[in-house]
């Protein structure tokens, strides 16, 4: 199911800003939301890249202060996170809105 068509507002087709909201987790999804206006495909993702990878790295940080437990519960956090990175960006760039369970429902109220 594509959704992504026109233009996004810096000159891209939706589906590569798409992708390019996850490329660096958070960062590049919170620079996207700021400077994409037109797409709310592209705020879509936008917003969820910033909810969950802004989540999965916190959680990631405070755990991994927790010796032996915490380490073990980090990297599965991040192993989940590269999972849940490749696919999100695979699936915008196809032009697919793939909605979180929790931050979905956020992203596609305020995108």
């Amino acid at each position: 199911m594509v959704q992504a068509g026109g233009k996004a507002s810096a000159g891209l087709k939706p589906n590569v800003a798409g992708l390019l909201c996850y490329l660096l987790l958070w960062v590049t999804g919170l620079e996207f939301l700021l400077v994409e206006r037109k797409s709310r495909f592209v705020r879509f993702h936008a917003i969820q890249s910033i909810i969950v990878f802004g989540a999965l790295s916190l959680a990631f940080l405070l755990l991994f202060w927790i010796p032996v437990v915490g380490w073990v519960f980090s990297w599965i956090i991040g192993a989940l996170a590269i999972t849940l990175w490749i696919v999100l960006m695979v699936r915008a760039y196809r032009g697919e809105k793939i909605r979180l369970p929790l931050a979905g429902k956020i992203a596609e109220r305020h995108a």
